[in-house]
Parts: structure tokens; sequence; C-alpha cells
């Protein structure tokens, strides 16, 4: 491990470029934890009542009604996306690669790099974000910001909001577990309800930001087609391997100087062309990437 690390280290500083590819795995390693002591601090209520004992199952829950519906979500979103990772893994990575000339693609929608100085405009957000609402009949290509609006729902469940975002629930009190009627958000254009904006079918919108990002990531990957460019895979599985490894394969395959190092806790197979020039590191994507910072 430490040889590999090494090998990592000298491999980010001797390249030109680096194209950064996050996944799910990276949060996870930030401390945005779906499951155990954030689930049963935030969801009890809701695990107790309807049996699910993690946020992502409960994403999925046919609730009786949207005002449950938004109870669930509302807390969902502060937490893991208006509050602060549990660690600092996205600033430890910025600290890491922020000098380079880098690119941020990523299939996450917690807003991390951001929070951690990354460049808006060095950032594709292919999936959309937990803090935009869309019409959940797409009337228009538009997105609305829902900080307050989620912040009014929290609220009226009898949570309060710390200075740093920090959600709290006064000891002894048990939150309500809906939202009032008026508060459920509705698209200012046609009056349909509001919903999340996530890549979950063909109703996604690509509003005119995700475009904006989409077209600075062409032309990022296009500048970058020969060089020493290092493809950086941190924490991505097989949901939605298109987006990031086979695409870094391919990138990667294609230019000869490319570099290719993919961070996961296991190791998964690389096509035989690339082998002389991947490096495979299996552990925490938090701890490695801290490892690899200059003392």
């Amino acid at each position: 491990m430490n040889e590999k690390i090494s090998e990592l280290k000298q491999w980010i500083g001797q390249a030109d470029a680096v194209m950064v590819g996050a996944g799910a795995g990276l949060s996870t390693a930030a401390g945005f934890v779906y499951s155990g002591e954030r689930f049963e601090r935030y969801f009890s209520d809701f695990g107790k009542k309807y049996g699910f004992r993690d946020m992502y199952s409960g994403g999925f829950y046919p609730f009786p009604a949207p005002e449950e519906f938004w109870a669930f979500f509302s807390r969902n979103i502060w937490i893991n996306r208006y509050m602060d990772a549990p660690k600092p893994t996205y600033r430890d990575l910025f600290r890491l690669v922020g000098e380079k000339d880098y690119f941020v693609l990523t299939t996450n929608v917690d807003h991390c790099f951001q929070k951690a100085g990354f460049d808006k405009k060095r950032l594709f957000y292919t999936q959309g974000d937990y803090g935009l609402f869309q019409c959940s009949k797409p009337c228009c290509k538009k997105t609305w910001d829902n900080e307050d609006a989620v912040r009014r729902m929290l609220l009226a469940q009898g949570f309060t909001i710390g200075e740093r975002n920090e959600l709290m629930l006064p000891e002894g009190k048990a939150p309500s577990m809906r939202v009032p009627t008026e508060l459920l958000p509705k698209c200012p254009n046609c009056g349909r309800p509001l919903t999340l904006n996530l890549r979950s079918d063909d109703t996604f919108v690509e509003d005119g930001g995700w475009e904006e990002a989409a077209a600075g990531y062409e032309a990022w990957a296009a500048a970058h087609r020969g060089g020493k460019v290092l493809y950086l895979e941190l924490g991505v599985g097989y949901n939605t391997p298109g987006i990031i490894k086979y695409n870094f394969w391919q990138q990667a395959y294609q230019n000869k100087e490319a570099l290719y190092a993919c961070l996961n806790m296991e190791e998964s197979p690389v096509p035989d062309e690339l082998k002389s020039r991947t490096l495979m590191i299996s552990g925490d994507c938090s701890q490695v990437i801290r490892e690899c910072l200059p003392l």
C-alpha cells in the first residue's frame, strides 16, 4: 500500500493535467453514510413506522401522502447537501489537485466539491443536484434553488438549524413526520408539484447550468487528448459505469501518455490494454488521499 501511495503521489506530481472522476464511494468515505448512526439520528421515526433501515431504501418508499414524502426528503436533502461532510476528504482532495490543471466529472449530487473550494467552472454534476427543484412533469428547462423551501419544511417539523447548518432537535422532542400542506413545493411556471432535480428517468431537466457544465467538460476533454493526463477515479461503482469508469478507460487508452488510477474499497478489473498504465489502490479513499498530501 505504501508503495502504491508513493507511486500515486509521483503520478499526480508529474501530470500536466488531472481529470477527477468521483462516485458515491468518495462521499461515503467523507462520512455521508446512509445507514447506521446517521440514519438513526435523523430517521429513526420513519424506520420504526415503515421498516426501512437506510436513507437509500427510504428514498424509494411509496409514502401515502406528499406531506410525509417531503418530511422525509427535506431531512435527507439537508443532511446530505447543506450540512458539511463529517470528514475533510473533499478539502484534502482539493489540496492534492487544486493547483493542477484539473476537471471534475461526478455522479454525486451532494455539492461537496464546490463547498471544498473546487472551481464551479471545472465541475460537471452529470446526475443533478440535491439543492435544486424541477417540475415533476417538466413544463420548461428550468430548475430552482431549494434551500429556503427545505429549511421551512424542517422548522415546521420541529427541528432547529445551527450556525454550521447542523440539523438539531430539542431534547425530549419528537419531530413531526409531515410538513404542512401549504409548504408542498409547486412549479412557479405551471403549478404542478416540484420534485428533485435528479436523473432517475427521462423527466430529468438538463437546465442551462447543466448544459454549460457539459460543454465545459467536453471542451476540457478535447483540449487534453494528448499529454501527461492522469485519470483519477475515486469511489466509482457499476451503477452507471459508462459515465466515468468506461469513459476514463477509453480516454486513457486513446492517449498513450495518459495514466489511469483507481481508488476504491475493492479492486475491479481493468482492460489488458491499460494494465501497464494503471494503478489500482483498494482501501478507504479518505485515508489514501490524506496520505498523498505533502507533510
